[in-house]
């Protein structure tokens, strides 16, 4: 069980259509899911108790999965709001008694993508820091790419041959760790 973060909410994202690629990779070897989190508030210690349904229904998501994959798009040379806000919840601890113990992130295994006009490389370290922090296992190459040109007009993402070998590749790199 897979579960796809698309961290850009808007309809017909590339960032979606990447992670729809990344389905069709994964076709036959594994569960996929889409999280839908765009009920959840902007992170504030006075809203976790008692758990808002809307973080009750993220957290079950997160904790079923085997694995998450974040397609991300870059915001101003950073993880979007909407994503670390995300993640922000997630890796709060279930039982607040004990602000330590474990997250419905905790231990999980995660792997990062990325459909940008440039930096990747930023937008990567910032997981790379992140997600150890948060405590889970980061694994196989992150992949980034471009928007093909043509996209800005037709909607579309049309992948490089470069790029659809990194995606399978990920996708492999992320099978292998489970």
């Amino acid at each position: 069980n897979i579960l796809f973060i698309v961290g850009s909410l808007r309809e017909g994202s590339f960032n979606h259509q990447l992670a729809t690629k990344a389905e069709q990779v994964l076709a036959g070897k594994a569960n996929v899911t889409y999280l839908d989190y765009k009920e959840i508030p902007v992170f504030n210690q006075d809203l976790e108790t008692p758990v808002l349904p809307s973080v009750a229904k993220v957290r079950e998501a997160i904790q079923v999965a085997d694995a998450i994959w974040i397609f991300s798009p870059i915001y101003n040379f950073a993880i979007p709001g909407s994503v670390k806000n995300l993640l922000d919840w997630a890796s709060r601890a279930l039982d607040l008694s004990d602000p330590t113990g474990p997250s419905a992130l905790q231990d999980k295994v995660v792997t990062v993508s990325s459909v940008a006009n440039g930096g990747h490389d930023q937008l990567f370290a910032s997981y790379q820091a992140l997600l150890p922090f948060i405590r889970t296992q980061v694994v196989g190459d992150f992949t980034g790419t471009r928007v093909n040109d043509e996209a800005w007009g037709t909607g579309e993402l049309v992948l490089t041959d470069e790029a659809q070998a990194s995606l399978e590749k990920q996708a492999e790199q992320l099978l292998a760790a489970l």
